[in-house]
């Protein structure tokens, strides 16, 4: 890879150790700010003992403090409506306000001044050149511009000098036909609709290779990463696929994957810090290969909402394997977010590592799966009822198929499942994220409803 590939190479090819000096200072900046301006964060703190900035202590003491949890942002904005005690800078400063799709009911917001909103574009920058995109590419974007901070994504390709055409989600004749007529060789979207595009193309008699793409990035859900998931996407439209992942409070495209696609890359260097923490106990884990944990974020150089140690519920693995490209640093793949996670006779399993061995059974099976707990909760009592489609040219099962499959994810998962085929194109093909668990067949599921 050349340099021109890297957004910012002094940053992105930094030593680690050099990084962490420099966010050393600006922690410090940070936590002062903090104990000056948010009214969340004076009193947490102090509920947690902590009053001044001698008892914080520097970056090296982070792991001492509270973690902040989502459900304290929605809480201390339903109380200091309309974003809460955690809003650090005068609402007029504010440019753009996002919300998030308020699955609860009531949405939350997200405030971000003329500064946060360039680190944000930034990050995106950065990311997005990594998967490949350069100025003067033509580029389909299949996010929306708003009200989501999704839609945030657009300032990133400006800064990268794409000529950006916006689609956002929901029409996909839409988003085909601008690739064939204005000659868009780059997507960004999620896993899911990758997937989706594919079959579409097929019910409308498309080529997809005759669509011209050149690469992919996608976000917005685990996926992109999966050898399954990437290897029908890549032959399909003979482009690259490369993987990203943000956390709307914190930024967009926090990760992201370069040439080398052996894992994403911290991309917000100078903005935000990153730990890696035990989902169960919490405590900090060492970034060394094949570690495993939950991201944590905290902000460095953020002005209306900084958050400290936000717990962000992605389950990671961690490579620290050299990047050729001259990138520095360890990388990540997300196999699921710690809420969606099933314990299964003490075993954790993600649905996404189930995904994950479907390629090995291909083309019998489609790749299409879904896990349909019978209990409610993350505790299951084996065996685990799994529905798989069959693929494309299978009208039925091969009779060893089912028990093929059950001593595979057995062997590698260490869970048992009761798995039932469904004919192609029978689970729902998702034009932004799957829903790889349905709770729907659970006991006291329509009750809870």
């Amino acid at each position: 890879m050349t340099i021109a590939m890297i957004y910012d190479p002094e940053i992105e090819t930094r030593p680690l150790s050099a990084q962490y000096e420099l966010d050393k200072e600006s922690y410090a900046q940070q936590i002062a700010y903090l104990l000056e301006n948010s009214g969340f964060y004076q009193k947490k703190l102090a509920d947690a003992g902590f009053t001044s900035l001698d008892q914080i202590g520097g970056l090296d003491d982070i792991a001492k403090l509270p973690f902040t949890e989502k459900d304290e942002i929605r809480e201390t904005q339903a109380t200091h409506a309309p974003f809460g005690e955690h809003l650090a800078a005068d609402s007029t400063k504010l440019r753009r306000v996002f919300s998030t799709s308020g699955t609860t009911g009531v949405p939350c917001y997200l405030g971000l001044t003329e500064h946060d909103l360039d680190m944000y574009a930034t990050n995106v920058a950065r990311g997005y050149t990594a998967a490949g995109f350069s100025a003067g590419q033509k580029v389909v974007v299949g996010f929306n511009a708003g009200p989501f901070v999704a839609g945030a994504v657009y300032y990133g390709f400006d800064k990268i000098g794409c000529t950006v055409i916006p689609v956002g989600t929901g029409n996909t004749e839409r988003m085909v036909t601008a690739i064939q007529k204005l000659g868009a060789t780059g997507i960004s979207c999620t896993p899911s609709y990758g997937l989706y595009l594919i079959d579409w193309c097929h019910q409308h008699g498309i080529d997809t290779q005759s669509l011209g793409l050149k690469n992919m990035i996608t976000a917005g859900e685990p996926g992109g990463g999966d050898p399954m998931v990437r290897g029908k996407i890549q032959e399909a439209f003979g482009c690259t696929v490369r993987e990203s992942m943000g956390i709307g409070d914190i930024t967009l495209s926090a990760w992201a994957e370069d040439e080398d696609g052996e894992g994403m890359h911290f991309m917000p260097r100078g903005f935000v810090h990153v730990e890696l923490i035990d989902p169960v106990s919490g405590e900090p884990k060492e970034w060394t290969d094949g570690a495993e944990g939950e991201l944590v974020y905290t902000a460095l150089r953020r002005e209306a909402m900084p958050l400290l140690r936000f717990r962000s519920r992605d389950h990671v693995v961690v490579t620290m394997k050299d990047n050729p490209t001259g990138r520095t640093g360890p990388r990540i793949r997300c196999v699921g977010r710690t809420d969606d996670m099933l314990i299964v006779r003490g075993v954790n399993l993600f649905p996404t590592a189930v995904r994950s061995l479907l390629d090995d059974f291909t083309p019998e099976v489609s790749g299409m799966l879904q896990v349909r707990p019978r209990e409610q909760g993350v505790l299951q009592t084996p065996p685990l009822p799994i529905v798989i489609e069959l693929g494309k040219d299978t009208a039925q099962a091969p009779e060893d198929l089912r028990q093929r499959m059950t001593n595979e994810i057995r062997a590698r998962l260490l869970v048992t499942t009761d798995i039932s085929f469904v004919p192609y194109n029978t689970l729902p093909r998702e034009t932004y994220k799957s829903k790889l668990v349905d709770y729907s067949d659970a006991i006291g599921a329509v009750a809870n409803a």
